[in-house]
């Protein structure tokens, strides 16, 4: 993994093929982390980190840059243990946020937890994950709007002054702020 960024970005990009990522991907260097997610709800429109735009430029690969996010404004609420095992990941867990057009996420357990502390009986729709290289695979709850962050962390830290705080800091305060890329 390279050296983090002290500004963070994330970028919204087409590509001509597909297939032209998977085989770029493959050919970079291991050290690389290089991710790039579909962003919900579109036919062809990508999100990556700083670290993938650089190795897809050392590779030549050709793409269509659209819209340009400031990763700092996408907030990430990790557990004690995401927290551990995540804080190098800081860029591919907000980019994943950003596909599912999310202004911040929360870690809310791992998989296999017998309770997770949640009720999906309305769906999976707002959840999403993401496995870590030490091989948890850890369930991110998605936000779209700062209240909706504050009442479910309320109820599922039954009000934990940090959890509530960290809600009331998250710097958009809905999807309406972020980048459009059309």
């Amino acid at each position: 993994m390279a050296t983090r960024r002290m500004i963070s970005r994330l970028y919204y990009f087409t590509i001509e093929d597909e297939g032209i990522l998977a085989e770029s991907f493959a050919g970079l260097d291991s050290e690389t982390f290089a991710i790039a997610y579909k962003v919900e709800d579109t036919d062809d429109v990508f999100v990556m980190t700083s670290e993938t735009r650089d190795a897809l430029d050392r590779a030549d690969v050709p793409y269509n840059l659209l819209a340009e996010e400031d990763g700092s404004r996408v907030a990430l609420y990790h557990s004690p243990l995401s927290r551990e095992e995540l804080s190098d990941f800081e860029e591919p867990l907000k980019a994943l946020a950003l596909a599912y057009r999310a202004i911040a996420m929360a870690c809310v357990g791992v998989n296999g937890e017998s309770d997770l502390g949640f009720d999906l009986s309305e769906g999976m729709r707002n959840y999403t994950y993401f496995t870590a290289p030490a091989g948890h695979t850890f369930i991110w709850r998605l936000f779209t709007h700062r209240d909706e962050a504050r009442q479910f962390l309320d109820k599922l830290t039954i009000g934990d002054k940090t959890a509530l705080e960290w809600a009331e800091a998250i710097p958009m305060e809905s999807v309406v702020e972020l980048k459009g890329f059309h």
